[in-house]
């Protein structure tokens, strides 16, 4: 990984990472005070010590303004010294030399050392005698200034005053010594070490850097930090600390880079390391080590006051961290100590807080390195852009990848491009395998055997699918070996809770299952490229060898013929996974070994007679179109299922009973277009998690009553035949989001409110008349989202009286904040009823209703923040606004008069004149429905600033 050449917001330049700095030391000073003498012998000193010094003579300045040359100059010095004299800041021209040297290089990180020569630190910092004076009189000469330069010229002596440096006052030494000290620390710091190769051409290293710099905070000198950089092998962790070493190293005593700590520690031990640490940080004075546990004392001894850089790079083991840098209080004040590793447990277990996961290049990044490692510049042969293409997305960025390609390809015509790219594609290249491999060597046996099977067929599933389809493969929780390949960073879990790998280390694991027999497939434990899979079960080539198939063909349209026994030979079969694919016939048999079973479209209407898996746990048949599994019989066999599903298939008519699961935890049948009947037994299963029946149009028969202490999940979502909801005698505390919309229910039982933990509830598109009363009995519910579309004259009489049997059976609803009631057919009766029942609304949706006023107690809604009336047709007149309103939508209200509208702006009026420095803004639309009626979005917004009320015509 490397620099991104584009600008950016950041200040870094690509020789702020390779180190190529044209000048060791930039003076800024002002001539008239020092020229001739102090800078001059300065510059003097430093130069007959070989240093590289810009001294401006006056050749370079012009006028009052930094010339182009000046600013270069600024830009390419590694160290600034700005010698403070007491007429420094009465030029403006030093000033503004000033800010630039402070955002060029203390704003990238490097060394800018101030010397007050015959001032006081404290009066440059509080512009006081000659410096108050000098700003007094720029503040009148540039009092129209429209770029406030005089406020940026006082921010940049304040900051500079605040930085460490040096003090010379006549009387307390000899001058010449005093330039011998400077001019010794800066020879110091200069020679303390050369500048580290970062890359050839880097490329995307602004971002992490800056990130990298911020997590450092070098500005600080109290304390010390300790920095972790993760992620993969290859993906940049090293460059990016040798592009940081190389910005921020001029602020320390001492700095070490400890490279290939994990491969010199095993050739070397510990000791040896160690040893490096010392010699690089005391030079001379550096002691010998003879054991791990003398060099830890010895550290902690000869560094507690040095203010050091420490590069830990690629460390695997924390005895490795242990020995080199135990603790923060090993190291004086002000030290950095940066980390690199693949493991980020290893971090945390070191207690280091401050990390960054690095990320892989980006598409154009990614172009950008190979073409330079392949062609050595930017400008390429429009022919490769196809071929260019093909090996980023290869290469998913990243960077060791796209370096490796771009070397072996360097001078190659397109031929060859393309014909490498077929190699590099089937085997993954050496270079590249051998770097991804450590991490998975590292790894213990379970470990890597989750990562194989992740690898090789789970990638891109959700999370707790691969838990639980691991947990029944194993026998065991797998929670724990998924972590530990996080904190590897060999898998990724993304916002989507899916799990993720880079393609690279994706095809590393399938390379080490085909290695076990890479000529026969059908001797590796686990099988996923279609076309091994149909050859093996065409070819009757299976072995006791395989463990998991997972089989998804690519736009396949063809037939697996086969004779339905190639199964037999496959005795330690656990995981079989089919994804789509259609067969000649039905499997004659299937082993017995099998945990997991999932067979979209299984191509039969029943299972082998001798299949009597004892450890099934999942099974899964969706989109099956002529099964009709006897489940009255297996469910009798099989009392170790966990999950069973029959999603989309058309052959299911009934659920039997089901009682003796009584380990079920997910029974789906959703979208079973012909499903009549659910078992009574179906709502009295004890483990049951996740219960969906959704979208089963001919659903009439459920379990009038169920008691699922465990249910988490219940879909009943389109079963428009269903006119009854389950009866709850028990509290059921795990369910706290249910969709009832579009199904037949008619009212919600007074039992409902045993669904102790439900706060969201949605009843749209069904066949209620009326607000179901329960709802003012839920204890936790806050969101309620009702339509009562069917028989709307019918609904017009009844909908009230759900509200007044709320108010009969319980008291008012405290946690219900967000009411939708669109489309219900609610009357002008609706409104005291609910401000009655539901006083700490926070958003009420009555779109599509047929009330008439807006009533005054609306105003008792103190929490409302939302209302929404749009599309009420029939509504005339509003009266009232609740005083916490900030979004009111009355959009396409067509009866809406204009005494109404009049009463409403009287109504804004009266209400912003209690707000205090709030606004309101109205936006009325003209033109639609009767000649004189408006269509009006009413929108409450409060800003800052006050702004008028627009005049209605």
């Amino acid at each position: 990984m490397a620099l991104q050449s584009s600008s950016s917001s950041h200040p870094f330049s690509s020789s702020s990472f390779s180190y190529a700095w044209k000048y060791d030391v930039f003076i800024s000073f002002r001539g008239p005070d020092t020229r001739y003498g102090f800078t001059g012998n300065l510059y003097k000193a430093l130069r007959d010590k070989g240093i590289l010094t810009f001294f401006d003579d006056g050749e370079l300045q012009s006028g009052e303004e930094i010339t182009p040359a000046l600013l270069k100059a600024i830009e390419q010095s590694r160290i600034a010294i700005v010698v403070l004299s007491p007429n420094y800041a009465a030029s403006s021209f030093c000033l503004e030399e000033l800010v630039h040297v402070l955002h060029c290089i203390k704003g990238n990180n490097r060394l800018v050392l101030p010397v007050f020569y015959e001032v006081d630190p404290s009066d440059v910092r509080h512009l006081k005698k000659s410096f108050g004076e000098a700003m007094d009189k720029h503040e009148k000469r540039y009092k129209d200034d429209m770029n406030n330069k005089v406020d940026k010229w006082k921010k940049a002596l304040h900051q500079v005053a605040n930085l460490s440096g040096y003090h010379f006052k006549y009387g307390d030494g000899y001058e010449h010594m005093f330039i011998g000290n400077i001019v010794v620390n800066i020879s110091k710091r200069i020679r303390r070490r050369a500048a580290l190769p970062v890359a050839d051409h880097p490329v995307g290293l602004e971002s992490p850097v800056s990130k990298v710099a911020s997590l450092l905070d070098v500005e600080s000198n109290a304390g010390v930090h300790m920095v972790g950089i993760y992620g993969i092998g290859g993906i940049g962790k090293t460059t990016i600390a040798l592009a940081v070493y190389n910005l921020i190293a001029d602020h320390f005593e001492g700095v070490c880079f400890l490279e290939n700590v994990r491969e010199n520690s095993n050739k070397y031990g510990l000791v040896h390391l160690q040893n490096i640490l010392l010699c690089k940080i005391l030079g001379n004075e550096g002691v010998e080590i003879l054991g791990v546990k003398e060099g830890t004392t010895q550290i902690q001894r000869r560094l507690c006051r040095k203010s050091i850089l420490l590069i830990v790079d690629d460390v695997d083991e924390h005895e490795q961290l242990k020995a080199i840098a135990g603790n923060p209080d090993w190291f004086g004040s002000g030290s950095r100590i940066i980390i690199t590793a693949r493991d980020k447990h290893l971090l945390a277990l070191h207690g280091v807080e401050r990390t960054y996961e690095v990320q892989g290049l980006n598409e154009e990044e990614s172009l950008e390195l190979l073409k330079w490692k392949a062609f050595k510049t930017d400008i390429v042969n429009p022919r490769y852009a196809d071929v260019l293409t093909r090996a980023v997305t290869y290469a998913s960025g990243l960077p060791l990848a796209l370096e490796v390609i771009g070397s072996n390809l360097f001078g190659k015509d397109l031929q060859q491009w393309e014909s490498a790219m077929d190699q590099y594609e089937k085997v993954l290249d050496s270079k590249i395998r051998k770097i991804l491999q450590v991490s998975f060597d590292a790894l213990g046996k379970d470990v890597q055997s989750v990562f194989l099977d992740i690898a090789c067929c789970f990638k891109g599933y959700n999370l707790m699918e691969v838990i639980s389809l691991l947990q029944a493969h194993y026998g065991n929780c797998m929670r724990y070996h998924i972590g530990v390949l996080v904190e590897k960073s060999l898998i990724k879990i993304d916002k989507n809770d899916r799990v993720i790998m880079h393609d690279l280390t994706e095809d590393m694991g399938k390379e080490i299952v085909l290695e076990k027999s890479p000529k026969q497939p059908g001797k590796c434990s686990r099988l996923w490229f279609h076309e091994d899979i149909v050859k093996i079960l065409e070819g009757n080539q299976g072995t006791s060898a395989i463990e998991i198939i997972h089989l998804e063909f690519p736009l396949f349209k063809g037939e697996v013929k086969w004779d339905g026994t190639a199964f037999e030979q496959m005795k330690n079969l656990k995981i079989l996974i089919i994804k789509n694919g259609r067969f000649s016939k039905g499997p004659k048999y299937l082993p017995n070994s099998l945990r997991v079973l999932e067979w979209r479209r299984y191509p039969s209407k029943y299972f082998p007679s001798n299949f009597d898996p004892e450890k099934l746990s999942i099974l899964k048949l969706p989109d099956s179109l002529c099964m009709s599994p006897k489940l009255d019989s297996l469910s009798k066999i099989w009392l170790t299922l966990k999950v069973l599903s029959f999603i989309c298939s058309d052959s299911l008519k009934e659920i039997p009973d089901v009682s003796n699961l009584q380990t079920l935890e997910e029974f789906s049948f959703e979208g079973c277009k012909k499903l009549v009947s659910v078992h009574d037994s179906v709502g009295f299963l004890p483990e049951l998690k996740i219960l969906n029946a959704n979208r089963c149009p001919k659903l009439r028969s459920f379990p009038p009553v169920i008691n699922l202490p465990s249910l988490e999940t219940l879909g009943l979502y389109g079963c428009s035949s269903l006119e009854k909801f389950p009866e709850i005698p028990e509290k059921m505390e795990n369910l706290e989001v249910l969709d009832l919309s579009d199904n037949g229910i008619k009212d919600l039982p007074c039992s409902f409110c045993n669904l102790s933990r439900l706060w969201y509830l949605s009843l749209r598109e069904n066949e209620m008349y009326r607000i179901p009363s329960v709802i003012g009995m839920m204890p936790r519910l806050s969101w309620c989202d009702i339509i009562l579309r069917r028989n709307k004259r019918r609904a017009s009489v009844e909908q009230e009286e759900g509200l007044h049997g709320i108010l009969t059976h319980s008291l008012p609803s405290s946690h219900l904040r967000n009411l939708y009631l669109t489309n219900s057919n609610l009357s002008d009766d609706f409104f005291p009823l609910a401000v009655a029942w539901f006083p700490n609304l926070f958003q009420l949706d009555l779109r599509g209703n047929n009330f008439t006023v807006l009533p005054e107690c609306i105003q008792q809604f103190r929490f409302l923040q939302y209302l929404h009336v749009n599309d009420c047709e029939h509504l005339q007149e509003i009266r009232g606004i609740p005083p916490n309103l900030e979004f009111f939508f009355v959009v396409n209200c067509k009866s809406l008069s204009p005494r109404g509208t009049s009463v409403l702006l009287n109504q804004v009026e009266a209400f912003q004149g209690g707000l205090s420095g709030a606004a309101v803004e109205l936006l009325f639309l003209s033109g639609f429905g009767a000649p004189n009626s408006l269509t009006m979005l009413f929108a409450l917004q409060f800003y800052s600033k006050m702004t008028s009320l627009p005049h209605l015509k």
